[in-house]
């Protein structure tokens, strides 16, 4: 019996790639574009190459290829770009590895922490350019401590526990607000009214999308650092730029935005205070590396009948763990 075709959109690493060309057949992909193949494209694609396996991270997975005569389709992070009921319509397996990677997210909400408390990246373009002199850099770029400030997680999940023993670790008081967890004793409110940083770490979903708006951040601790490695929808993002340049927040660090793009010409580029990464939050090679091996391996137990163990058939659409 011949191998079905596997269409791999995504590089994944030479492991799971050779695992996945035990039980399926590699096909040739030609160069993809930078934002991913559309639906009509990936549609052509699929036919031309005569795959029912399909891995993807990022294309558009819509009614022009849910239309095929599909298997699976295997999905490298959120499947945001995949509409889930159709395919649950159309009787096509759906499988994601489900749960981030919190060690990495934790690390990188560290990082911009750093960044934006220490004023670093605003130091660096300075010092790359020779003007880090022209007045006394420890004037112009005095920071905040953070040891012995409060940090206040809002969603005590896999990243926000990750955060809160970091922080502990570096002497800082961490406080978490978090309904669905007993061990969280704040409210919203009186976080952000105790809290020096925000760390925001909770699922997308119809109750916590734009959860921070206007009164949230005008709630907050005058001068306080938010941060988002979570997603974009959570907060209203103009909100967020008129609570800075009123200085209500001191700073920000944001990983993610409503569309996987922030448009160049947004207002939130122009401010200094705040730093962009462009969902940095699992790219690691440890992350990648696992997330693929998951994948790769409930191809295979689909492919044999069996049911997928650390991916899940999406049936309707889930939120996605913070």
């Amino acid at each position: 019996m011949s191998r079905p075709r596997a269409l791999v959109l995504p590089t994944l690493p030479e492991s799971a790639l050779a695992r996945l060309s035990e039980v399926a057949e590699p096909a040739a992909v030609p160069e993809r574009p930078s934002f991913g193949f559309t639906d009509e494209q990936l549609a052509d694609l699929v036919v031309e190459t005569g795959a029912t396996v399909l891995v993807t991270d990022g294309d558009q997975v819509r009614a022009s290829v849910l239309e095929l005569p599909l298997d699976v389709v295997a999905v490298m992070g959120p499947p945001t770009c995949v509409d889930l009921a159709l395919a649950a319509a159309r009787g096509v397996r759906v499988l994601h590895a489900r749960h981030r990677d919190p060690e990495a997210v934790a690390e990188l909400t560290l990082a911009l922490m750093f960044a934006v408390s220490r004023h670093v990246v605003t130091a660096d373009r300075e010092v790359r350019k020779g003007e880090a002199h022209k007045v006394p850099p420890a004037q112009r770029h005095r920071g905040r401590r953070l040891t012995g400030r409060t940090l206040g997680i809002v969603g005590l999940g896999s990243v926000g526990r990750a955060m809160r023993w970091r922080c502990e670790g570096l002497g800082m008081r961490v406080i978490v607000c978090d309904p669905y967890v007993p061990e969280a004793t704040h409210t919203l409110p009186a976080l952000l009214a105790e809290s020096d940083v925000v760390s925001l770490h909770v699922p997308l979903t119809a109750e916590t999308r734009g959860m921070f708006g206007y009164a949230e951040f005008g709630a907050m601790r005058t001068g306080a650092i938010y941060l988002n490695t979570s997603r974009g929808a959570l907060h209203d993002l103009t909100a967020l730029v008129d609570a800075v340049r009123r200085g209500q927040v001191g700073g920000a660090g944001l990983d993610h935005f409503e569309g996987e793009w922030l448009d160049p010409s947004h207002p939130l580029i122009g401010l200094p205070n705040v730093v962009l990464t462009p969902r940095l939050g699992e790219a690691t090679g440890e992350s990648r590396e696992e997330l693929a091996e998951a994948l790769v391996a409930d191809i295979a137990r689909l492919l044999r009948g069996e049911d997928p163990a650390y991916a899940h058939n999406l049936i309707t659409p889930v939120a996605e763990t913070a």
